[in-house]
Protein backbone atom coordinates (compact mmCIF):
# COMPACT_ATOMS: atom_id res chain seq x y z
CA UNK A 1 0.00 0.00 0.00
CA UNK A 2 1.30 3.48 -0.68
CA UNK A 3 2.38 5.96 1.69
CA UNK A 4 -0.61 8.12 0.49
CA UNK A 5 -3.03 6.07 1.18
CA UNK A 6 -1.74 5.01 4.57
CA UNK A 7 -1.79 8.60 5.49
CA UNK A 8 -5.19 8.67 4.22
CA UNK A 9 -6.37 6.33 6.38
CA UNK A 10 -4.70 7.37 9.60
CA UNK A 11 -6.23 10.79 9.21
CA UNK A 12 -10.47 9.32 8.69
CA UNK A 13 -12.05 7.64 11.94
CA UNK A 14 -13.90 5.79 9.10
CA UNK A 15 -13.75 3.08 6.35
CA UNK A 16 -13.63 4.62 2.53
CA UNK A 17 -14.06 3.81 -0.47
CA UNK A 18 -12.02 4.83 -3.37
CA UNK A 19 -10.95 7.59 -0.69
CA UNK A 20 -14.06 8.93 0.01
CA UNK A 21 -15.76 8.06 4.06
CA UNK A 22 -17.99 4.83 4.78
CA UNK A 23 -20.67 5.37 7.90
CA UNK A 24 -22.69 2.62 8.40
CA UNK A 25 -26.15 3.07 11.16
CA UNK A 26 -28.05 -0.26 11.17
CA UNK A 27 -29.20 -0.79 7.61
CA UNK A 28 -28.27 2.46 6.46
CA UNK A 29 -25.04 3.74 4.94
CA UNK A 30 -23.59 6.76 4.09
CA UNK A 31 -21.01 7.38 1.52
CA UNK A 32 -18.90 10.39 0.76
CA UNK A 33 -18.67 13.42 3.08
CA UNK A 34 -21.03 15.35 4.81
CA UNK A 35 -18.37 18.64 4.27
CA UNK A 36 -19.36 18.38 0.55
CA UNK A 37 -22.48 19.63 -1.67
CA UNK A 38 -23.74 15.84 -2.29
CA UNK A 39 -23.48 13.00 -0.16
CA UNK A 40 -24.56 9.13 -1.07
CA UNK A 41 -27.54 7.59 0.81
CA UNK A 42 -27.64 3.62 0.92
CA UNK A 43 -30.77 1.76 2.76
CA UNK A 44 -30.42 -1.86 2.55
CA UNK A 45 -34.13 -2.55 1.93
CA UNK A 46 -33.42 -6.75 2.10
CA UNK A 47 -31.07 -9.32 3.07
CA UNK A 48 -30.61 -12.88 2.02
CA UNK A 49 -28.60 -15.91 4.30
CA UNK A 50 -25.17 -16.92 2.37
CA UNK A 51 -23.54 -19.74 4.71
CA UNK A 52 -24.16 -18.15 8.40
CA UNK A 53 -23.79 -14.60 7.32
CA UNK A 54 -26.59 -11.73 6.32
CA UNK A 55 -25.60 -10.49 2.45
CA UNK A 56 -27.29 -7.17 1.05
CA UNK A 57 -29.61 -8.10 -1.58
CA UNK A 58 -31.93 -5.05 -2.63
CA UNK A 59 -30.01 -1.58 -1.98
CA UNK A 60 -31.61 1.47 -2.86
CA UNK A 61 -29.28 4.77 -3.59
CA UNK A 62 -30.17 8.14 -2.78
CA UNK A 63 -27.51 10.71 -3.81
CA UNK A 64 -28.67 14.04 -1.56
CA UNK A 65 -27.94 17.24 -0.81
CA UNK A 66 -25.92 17.95 1.98
CA UNK A 67 -27.67 21.29 2.87
CA UNK A 68 -29.80 21.15 5.84
CA UNK A 69 -31.51 24.25 4.96
CA UNK A 70 -33.10 22.11 2.37
CA UNK A 71 -36.19 20.49 2.79
CA UNK A 72 -35.72 17.01 2.99
CA UNK A 73 -37.95 15.43 0.30
CA UNK A 74 -35.78 18.39 -1.80
CA UNK A 75 -32.52 17.07 -0.89
CA UNK A 76 -32.90 13.83 -2.87
CA UNK A 77 -31.50 14.51 -6.46
CA UNK A 78 -31.67 11.02 -7.79
CA UNK A 79 -32.38 7.88 -6.62
CA UNK A 80 -32.12 3.98 -7.68
CA UNK A 81 -32.57 0.47 -6.67
CA UNK A 82 -29.68 -2.24 -7.12
CA UNK A 83 -28.83 -6.07 -6.88
CA UNK A 84 -26.34 -6.22 -4.44
CA UNK A 85 -23.81 -3.40 -2.21
CA UNK A 86 -21.21 -3.89 -4.63
CA UNK A 87 -23.75 -2.98 -8.00
CA UNK A 88 -25.13 0.17 -5.32
CA UNK A 89 -21.56 1.27 -4.48
CA UNK A 90 -20.48 1.27 -8.04
CA UNK A 91 -23.43 3.31 -9.12
CA UNK A 92 -22.63 5.11 -5.53
CA UNK A 93 -18.89 6.15 -6.60
CA UNK A 94 -19.94 6.86 -10.44
CA UNK A 95 -23.34 9.62 -9.67
CA UNK A 96 -21.16 10.85 -6.27
CA UNK A 97 -17.58 11.53 -8.83
CA UNK A 98 -19.83 13.15 -11.62
CA UNK A 99 -21.86 15.24 -9.25
CA UNK A 100 -18.92 16.87 -7.31
CA UNK A 101 -17.23 17.22 -10.21
CA UNK A 102 -19.88 20.05 -11.53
Amino acid sequence: MSEQKKAAQEKSPFPTYKGKPLVRCGDTIYYGSMADKYVIKMDVKSKKKVGELDVADKVTVQLMYTDPEIRSRKQIVKTSEKEGLYLALDIAEAWLTRALAE
